[in-house]
């Protein structure tokens, strides 16, 4: 019997004589895989795949009459073009045509047996933004973060880093550069690497040592210092509101969403920012945590049972590129009348899938396979996206100049709210002269 144990690699593999158990001692019976070597066609190969990835939409998409689509007929108009592919990478793109015939958002194509260049060189990044000048490369802004996470600090902003913003980069390494260009060249395959910069700060010239990061982990800082960006405004116009960024729903943003959201419960008010989520799967225990209700309090302690319990005024944003579970939380904050959404309707893609429909080369293309209705049996989501409650539109010339349109609406909702209807003390009446009757609970 052909037997293979759960696990990453091919180390678990044997053939074992038929039993109740499974043997003690396998020592002789694994499959010995490490010097197999397999004389594949690519073209018998990329005919397999396409014929598996049809398949898998066949068999497991949400709509069992594919949409209205004629499966069949789909796989005979794109079928033909296998003959003139040349690489993996074209076989994807005929994945990426087929599956567009259904029109559902989660359907997607990446990965694969692609051919990788592993002598290509690598960009890097001083996590900054940059622009030449007369002298040379000018330091204009370094990302800020999160200073209580001193982890996520930019290249520059490193512990013995000397650099601020204003510098020059004169030299990188000695050498001299005059754009961004030149400097961009001399950072190539330099990502975690010390690298010398030279630097002139006023009419002084001094060097200091940097580790420049990799551009994808770039991106990432790119990303926190408009996270810190938008926290410092929301705290600029009012203190009393809290402010939090869910960048996906996957299991490192539960972590985050728990240590902003404990730091700012006891606020009057709090915008929870899902714009441009990525999806994931903890819409629910997010939404968990909102739907708790103080009933009683400990003067003591300044706490509320049930603990740590937000007591405030809740707003969402929201826009066209929240996407997936990050629509099913928008989705879920209208339908229990937690909060109000703001911005505009987001993405469409309601259709949940497991993802675990890979091809033989370990790529993947996704199947949409598990629709999501309202309680009371509607359609959501998919096609259409969700509704704001209240529509506020970013233009793109006004996003550019740092105008933040739905931001702003977010606070002044807010702040008309907290006017309106303050958010009570936990102030305790005196203690009642018969302590032999209690009071009724009124929550």
């Amino acid at each position: 019997m052909f037997v293979m144990k759960s696990g990453n690699d091919n180390s678990n593999l044997f053939i074992v004589s038929a039993g109740a158990k499974f043997p003690g001692d396998t020592s002789d019976q694994k499959v010995q895989t490490k010097d197999w070597q397999l004389l594949i066609n690519p073209r018998d190969e990329w005919s397999q795949i396409f014929h598996d990835a049809w398949l898998m939409h066949r068999d497991s998409l949400f709509d069992r009459s594919m949409r209205g689509v004629n499966w069949n007929g789909v796989k005979k108009k794109y079928q033909p073009m296998l003959e003139r592919i040349t690489d993996r990478h074209e076989l994807n793109d005929i994945f990426k045509q087929m599956m567009g015939e259904l029109n559902a958002l989660h359907s997607q194509v990446y990965g694969g047996d692609v051919a990788v260049d592993k002598e290509r060189s690598n960009g890097a990044a001083l996590g900054a933004i940059l622009a030449q000048n007369a002298k040379g490369v000018k330091i204009k802004h370094i990302y800020r973060h999160d200073k209580e996470l001193p982890m996520l600090a930019a290249p520059l902003l490193q512990p013995g880093v000397d650099a601020k913003e204003g510098d020059t980069i004169i030299a990188i390494n000695g050498l001299k550069i005059t754009n961004i260009s030149e400097l961009q060249r001399l950072l190539r395959n330099q990502a975690g690497k010390q690298v010398l910069l030279t630097l002139k700060r006023k009419k002084k010239t001094y060097q200091t040592i940097v580790v420049p990061t990799s551009t994808r982990n770039d991106s990432r800082l790119r990303y926190n210092d408009w996270v810190t960006s938008t926290r410092s405004k929301v705290d600029k116009a009012d203190n009393d509101i809290g402010y939090l960024h869910l960048y996906a729903m996957g299991r490192n943003d539960v972590s985050n969403f728990a240590r902003e959201f404990y730091a700012n419960y006891r606020k009057s008010g709090l915008i929870i920012d899902v714009r441009r989520n990525r999806g994931g799967n903890i819409d629910s225990w997010v939404i968990e945590k909102l739907l708790r209700r103080a009933w009683a309090f400990w003067p003591s302690f300044n706490e509320t049972n049930m603990q740590q319990t937000f007591r405030g005024h809740l707003v969402i944003l929201a826009d066209e590129y929240t996407y997936s579970d990050g629509e099913t939380f928008a989705a879920g904050i209208k339908a229990l009348n937690i909060a109000p959404v703001i911005g505009k309707r987001t993405a469409g893609a309601g259709v949940w899938l497991r993802g675990q429909n890979r091809l033989v080369d370990n790529g993947m293309a996704r199947v949409a396979e598990f629709s999501q209705y309202a309680m009371d049996g509607r359609w959501i989501i998919e096609g259409h996206g969700i509704e704001p409650t209240i529509e506020v539109d970013n233009l793109p010339h006004a996003t550019y100049k740092g105008k933040d349109a739905q931001l702003e609406a977010a606070i002044e909702y807010l702040k008309e709210k907290m006017k309106k209807e303050p958010i009570k003390p936990l102030k305790p009446n005196s203690y009642p002269k018969d302590n032999g009757k209690a009071g009724d609970v009124s929550l």
